[in-house]
């Protein structure tokens, strides 16, 4: 019967320093558990309509919503708490939303899911203007 070798100082020490590392990524994967990562749940107000452009849209990183403006003058809301892991998304690329966990790409417009590993799209709202601000609300 062969002796197996036994570990160098070096292996144990390298071993023990990655392991709180892996720790992280995996809670990571969770999505973050305080507000900032929680759904709208009830009436907010954005800012001014004119923030949003004809054919554009903007994203409110501190409500968690974006708002995109079609062609014909149409508002749109989505929540940008990403479907995959529940990471808020913080990136819009045209009329593209970047979930920063993962990758998730979303379709500002159209709340559907451009690119996985998300394959739910994102949670609609009710968007409406009152006095010149963007008011999001959650559906009923």
């Amino acid at each position: 019967m062969s002796a197996r070798p036994a570990a160098s100082r070096r292996t144990v020490l390298r071993g023990a320093a990655l392991t709180p590392v892996a720790g992280l990524g995996l809670t990571a994967c969770k999505g973050d558990a305080d507000d900032r990562s929680a759904p709208l749940t009830e009436p907010v107000e954005l800012g001014p309509e004119s923030e949003v452009a004809e054919g554009g849209a903007k994203l409110y990183r501190d409500h968690n919503v974006v708002v995109s403006r079609s062609g014909d003058g149409t508002l749109k809301a989505y929540g940008t708490v990403c479907t995959h892991a529940g990471c808020p998304i913080n990136k819009l690329d045209g009329t593209k939303l970047i979930c920063p966990c993962h990758g998730s790409e979303f379709d500002a417009t159209t709340g559907k899911v451009l690119r996985e590993p998300a394959v739910a799209p994102l949670q609609p709202l009710v968007v409406e203007v009152r006095n010149g601000a963007l008011i999001a609300k959650p559906q009923t």
